[in-house]
């Protein structure tokens, strides 16, 4: 058994991952467009036959932007929590059949073909925000972005997951001393706000003793972050905890605006 993990787009611009198998599973997220979507997704040798469902974590566009089309073409339902809905999903996705509008709630599983899903609920500035954790047989995967802060909720949800999609939105000194205004700057690190590549690198090393196996740190910051500063500094702070990148976790970085790759997680 095989667990496929492919991020195709994954930034602040945008983001857009697929977890399943070969033959069936989901995109996470479509705040490209459908036709973006599809492209990268064949990049990475992928039917958009085996696209079952689209799952939206949150309501903002870089989330958003493409999920409606993108469910209408592949004819697929649409998992969102009820807030998202509420919040800005349901005007943006349009028009869709009514048994494609999928309403979900944190920690209630559900089941795409063979593939166990569960939403788990992250701290940032929408209405209902979650993750995903995703089970085929033994193997997990999970996507935690879009998160203020660490917390014992979502590192629960997460804890014992083979691969990671990690947020590391922003290098703090860059923040800080970059054009922002100040009350964005301090949206940005609140406790609704993003990850910073120092909370990545400490979230990623409790994960690493848990058992995850592989980090891909995402949904980077175009003006605040550089993707070798992001690996840099998680590298750094996974070594201050006797873990090191490459022998005992892979780490990796998600592209931006194309695909970054397929993770393949088989059982040992």
């Amino acid at each position: 058994m095989e667990l496929l993990f492919s991020p195709l787009f994954s930034g602040s611009s945008g983001n857009c991952t697929y977890v399943g198998s070969r033959d069936a599973g989901v995109i996470v997220d479509c705040g490209v467009s459908a036709t973006s979507a599809l492209s990268q997704l064949n990049e990475a040798h992928i039917s958009p036959g085996a696209v079952k469902a689209v799952l939206v974590t949150h309501e903002h566009t870089d989330h958003i932007g493409g999920a409606g089309v993108l469910a209408r073409k592949l004819s697929v339902p649409l998992y969102a929590t009820q807030g998202t809905w509420e919040g800005g999903l349901g005007k943006r996705a349009g028009k869709l059949d009514p048994s494609q509008i999928r309403v979900i709630s944190p920690f209630e599983d559900f089941f795409v073909g063979d593939m166990n899903v569960m939403a788990f609920p992250t701290p940032h500035d929408c209405l209902e925000p979650c993750g995903f954790g995703f089970t085929l047989g033994s193997l997990r995967a999970a996507v935690a972005t879009d998160i203020g802060y660490v917390n014992s909720k979502w590192l629960d949800a997460v804890e014992g997951a083979d691969l990671v999609l990690l947020e590391a939105d922003y290098d703090e000194d860059m923040l800080l001393a970059g054009s922002y205004p100040y009350d964005l700057k301090m949206r940005i690190r609140g406790r609704r706000g993003h990850l910073s590549n120092e909370d990545a690198g400490r979230a990623a090393a409790h994960l690493v003793s848990k058992g995850t196996r592989q980090i891909i740190l995402g949904h980077l910051s175009k003006n605040n972050n550089f993707p070798e500063l992001a690996e840099e500094t998680c590298e750094g702070i996974l070594f201050e905890h006797g873990i090191r990148a490459g022998r005992d976790v892979g780490l990796s970085v998600a592209k931006r605006d194309s695909l970054t790759g397929v993770f393949r997680i088989a059982e040992n």
